[in-house]
């Protein structure tokens, strides 16, 4: 927990008026800002920054969270689509410094998280190939790390056969 967070303090009060559930690893409750009615917010109760430092069995229990309150705002709160997003830093906005995901119910043309203000381009085959290749090089190092920090087996990502880019 850390004392200047404003989320850790949250997850230390079992009486917040806004919160809509809680278990022994996470919690969400309605954002106190509401662009659509609905939007809520899904963290872990221990304070990570980002979703970086998330550990196995937490990151498991924020993700079936995140799918239990994506039901149920989507249930409350009919919607023609729903973002969920966890921004990284300053450059995303991330306003809080504790990993919190976003579930916020959508309405077409509402123009909220944009996500590029122009068209991207397209890369051809070759640099999507390096780019992928640079990805799997770090997770088969990052693999390794995780095997020996949490003793899984298997962290190492196989290329899908008959995919660009597979070999």
């Amino acid at each position: 927990m850390s004392d200047n967070c404003i989320f850790c303090r949250m997850a230390g009060n079992p009486d917040l008026p806004h919160l809509v559930y809680a278990d022994g690893l996470t919690m969400a409750f309605i954002d106190l800002r509401q662009f659509h009615p609905g939007h809520t917010i899904i963290m872990p109760r221990r304070h990570y920054q980002d979703v970086r430092e998330l550990d196995y069995e937490t990151g498991a229990a924020l993700m079936a969270t995140v799918a239990r309150i994506t039901r149920a705002v989507s249930t409350a709160f009919p919607s023609e689509g729903i973002s969920l997003w966890h921004s990284i830093g300053p450059a995303a906005f991330q306003e809080v410094p504790h990993l919190h995901i976003h579930v916020h119910p959508r309405k077409t043309n509402d123009d909220v998280l944009r996500v590029y203000p122009s068209t991207p381009p397209t890369p051809d085959w070759s640099i999507l190939r390096e780019r992928a290749a640079a990805v799997r090089a770090c997770l088969t190092e990052l693999g390794s790390q995780n095997q020996q920090e949490f003793g899984k087996a298997n962290q190492q990502v196989q290329p899908i056969a008959g995919k660009p880019g597979s070999g």
